[in-house]
């Protein structure tokens, strides 16, 4: 399913992250860093929320609102019951809707206030996401201190937080559609493969929406997948060949730009979390935008939709992929 939108702009974002992205080679591009991983809180998951209040403060500074000129607050997160986004959104205090879908959650976001905003059932929203190395670690795998070798397959779980402001002001950058993905299931179990579990979600998602629009791949001056990783994103690029004859060439992927895989090494494959992919978006993609160096923008968002307890169940993982197309505005 793919929504066309005549009026939905993203007026501002902002973004937070932690001490491993700071050390990234995207660092210049984040509104605020933070030297450790819990903020002046006493835990990670109450850092974690943190994360989202900050990139709320960060974008409502820049669009020159206050909370109270916000109709709606979108957000989620990896842990439990959405438990971050909850946390920051009772601190927050804008009406709020939680939504889940893993790693794609921040498209997802989008694509529901696009939608109330171009309905005109609201006039604005913010849509945020956040994720916690340490406390995805903790719920989704052993806790950091247990110190687990982990296959190169795997990726680390990026520490940020992401929020953008949502509008029918024409300034910024045009959401101009955005197509709503199938949970894919290939069967696969490995949780330390994420980025071959969701490459087939992607591509998926990536034909439909080529399909519902009637466009070609080369439409788009860049196609933008998060988070795949490194062995994700080679899976998606020959699955796009063999499967739907399609050569991805404007390709890139969120997990392999965010850090610095030669140096870190014990990011493994790359950058996974929700944050991932808007952190990405938001900074970097974002100035090249603002700068014409690219002008339409295909974000293809990936999630795996795990938990631990259908793990241990010996189920296969399930994925879902969501994509929004973004313009400049002329």
């Amino acid at each position: 399913m793919t929504f066309r939108y005549k009026n939905v702009y993203i007026n501002g974002t902002g973004t937070v992250t932690g001490p491993y992205e700071k050390k990234g080679p995207l660092s210049p591009y984040f509104d605020k860093t933070y030297n450790d991983l819990y903020f002046g809180k006493p835990t990670w998951e109450q850092a974690e929320s943190k994360l989202i209040e900050d990139s709320v403060d960060i974008v409502l500074a820049k669009v020159g609102k206050t909370r109270f000129d916000v109709d709606l607050h979108i957000s989620g997160d990896l842990l439990n019951q959405i438990a971050s986004s909850d946390y920051a959104a009772s601190n927050i205090g804008i009406p709020f809707f939680g939504v889940y879908s893993a790693c794609a959650t921040s498209v997802e976001g989008l694509i529901l206030g696009a939608n109330m905003i171009e309905a005109k059932q609201v006039k604005n929203c913010i849509c945020s996401v956040s994720s916690h190395n340490n406390g995805a670690e903790k719920q989704f795998r052993y806790p950091v201190e247990y110190g687990g070798p982990k296959p190169k397959t795997a990726t680390f779980t990026t520490t940020g937080g992401a929020s953008a402001y949502l509008s029918y002001d024409k300034k910024g950058i045009r959401v101009e559609s955005a197509t709503v993905g199938t949970v894919i299931d290939m069967g696969i179990k490995d949780v330390y493969h994420m980025g071959a579990v969701m490459a087939p979600a992607a591509a998926s998602t990536i034909c439909q929406h080529l399909n519902d629009t009637k466009r070609e791949i080369d439409y788009y001056d860049l196609v933008l997948t998060g988070d795949l990783g490194v062995y994700g994103k080679q899976i998606l690029k020959d699955y796009m060949k063999s499967e739907y004859h399609i050569n991805l060439k404007n390709y890139n992927d969120t997990a392999c730009m965010i850090f610095d895989l030669e140096k870190e090494k014990d990011v493994h494959a790359g950058g996974s979390g929700p944050a991932c992919a808007p952190l990405v978006t938001y900074g970097y993609i974002f100035d090249l935008m603002r700068k014409k160096e690219l002008k339409r923008v295909l974000l293809v968002a990936t999630g795996a939709l795990h938990s631990t307890t259908m793990v241990n169940q010996k189920l296969s993982i399930p994925a879902i992929a969501h994509a929004i197309s973004l313009e400049v505005v002329e």
